[in-house]
């Protein structure tokens, strides 16, 4: 992948703010620049992900968990794109002047061949709606151009995983924009610590959100959301708002015993989103109160 010029220019000097609604932060605060180190702090997640689980398990223990040796063979071309795309964005950093962020710790909860497969497919999936939600803060026309040649390749990594799990490996007709906090939130259980040279980025992880139904889901179905650990206080109502390119899709959100239950709604299909709100009008970060929540949603196909 060349270098581009774009990225060269990029300003070094980018002002960064505390974390504040998206809808509210000044225009300086979010420059290319912030937006190179975001997307160098998730392909670092990516990179160490994929070097330590191909050093941790075998072409043997892939083959003995289902995957066969052309997979395997993939999974290194993955492993490579992702290293890649790390020194290109740290290059990229490095020629407008600004300080790259360095790789952090991480724990990533795998135990075998198949957990990790079914990760890497969720990570893949974030990775593609984390690049579609910055799209619309890149300034530079160029750089945008990078920033779309790695998420295409992304995209080709998630539908590839997808189909090797037997999951429709393009279960809608367009993908999920996250945007830097939804995004982060999803990251921020995997990150142990980072260097204390790292830029502070003017992102925040809201309160955690996880799917408490198992099995296979599809529009209509009531499922759970658990908010482990916490209780949400407050009397107010609260919605559940499924993220969508055209918009969210709000729904109510009912109190159970460790968290909500919400109906999945139509014109939801593959790796979806859910974050719970006060508001049934709008999702800004000033509404989200708890997510998002991966849920898997699997429609029957036209």
């Amino acid at each position: 992948m060349k270098f581009s010029q774009s990225v060269a220019a990029l300003v070094a000097t980018a002002a960064m703010a505390s974390a504040a609604p998206v809808a509210k932060r000044q225009a300086s605060a979010i420059t290319d620049a912030v937006i190179l180190n975001y997307a160098l702090t998730l392909e670092h997640l990516e990179d160490k992900f994929y070097r330590e689980g191909l050093a941790n398990y075998t072409e043997a223990d892939f083959a003995a968990a289902g995957f066969d040796s052309t997979f395997y063979a993939n999974l290194k071309e993955i492993s490579a794109d992702e290293m890649t795309h790390v020194a290109f964005l740290t290059a990229g950093l490095t020629a407008a002047g600004a300080v790259p962020v360095a790789e952090c710790v991480y724990d990533f909860g795998v135990s075998d061949p198949k957990s990790f497969v079914a990760l890497a497919s969720v990570l893949e999936g974030v990775g593609v709606s984390a690049y579609l939600g910055a799209a619309a803060d890149i300034m530079s026309a160029a750089y945008l151009t990078d920033a779309a040649s790695i998420l295409t390749v992304e995209s080709r990594h998630s539908s590839y995983i997808r189909a090797s799990l037997a999951e429709s490996p393009f279960p809608a007709p367009f993908d999920t924009p996250l945007d830097f906090d939804e995004v982060y939130t999803l990251a921020a259980p995997f990150i142990v610590s980072c260097p204390a040279s790292n830029p502070t980025l003017p992102v925040k992880a809201f309160p955690s959100l996880s799917l408490g139904t198992t099995g296979t889901i599809v529009s209509g179905e009531t499922i759970t959301l658990s908010t482990p650990g916490y209780t949400i206080q407050g009397s107010s109502p609260l919605y559940a708002a499924f993220i969508t390119v055209t918009g969210p899709i709000f729904g109510a959100a009912t109190p159970v015993d460790g968290g909500y239950t919400v109906v999945v709604p139509a014109g939801v299909n593959g790796q979806s989103y859910v974050v719970l709100t006060s508001c049934n009008e709008v999702v800004t970060d000033d509404t989200v109160v708890a997510g998002p929540a991966i849920v898997e949603i699997t429609n029957p196909l036209p």
